[in-house]
């Protein structure tokens, strides 16, 4: 069974930095794509970035590209996320999340292309 926890949020003045971690365990998932998605208070959940865990090739949505850095640690079967610049509409839940076995032709940047989920972390960013 994929369990995803997720940790490292918090508090953060605007332009300030955090780092997200996801410790992925229960399989062997160098087939997989690791994706980070967010939730605001009354907005549908949406796509940050992703990585396939085979190659560590990534992918942005537009509005944290340049800002954002998602990677991965394979010995640690940890994803990372790496937030410099923060703007208070960053603020919300972010969530870690796993695909299954995943042969699409183009990044899952979808809710529904993801398998696995973790509880999610806070992330609150103060003008």
């Amino acid at each position: 069974q994929v369990q995803l926890v997720e940790s490292g949020g918090g508090l953060v003045q605007a332009g300030g930095s955090l780092r997200l971690s996801c410790a992925a365990s229960g399989r062997t998932f160098s087939r997989y794509v690791m994706g980070w998605f967010r939730q605001a208070p009354g907005k549908e959940r949406e796509f940050v970035a992703a990585v396939t865990w085979s190659t560590g090739s990534t992918y942005y949505a537009d509005s944290v590209k340049d800002r954002f850095t998602i990677s991965r640690d394979n010995g640690k079967n940890t994803v990372y996320l790496q937030m410099n610049s923060l703007k208070p509409e960053d603020t919300a839940v972010y969530y870690c999340a796993a695909t299954g076995a995943y042969a699409g032709a183009w990044y899952p940047v979808r809710t529904n292309n993801y398998l696995y989920w973790g509880q999610g972390t806070q992330v609150t960013v103060s003008s």
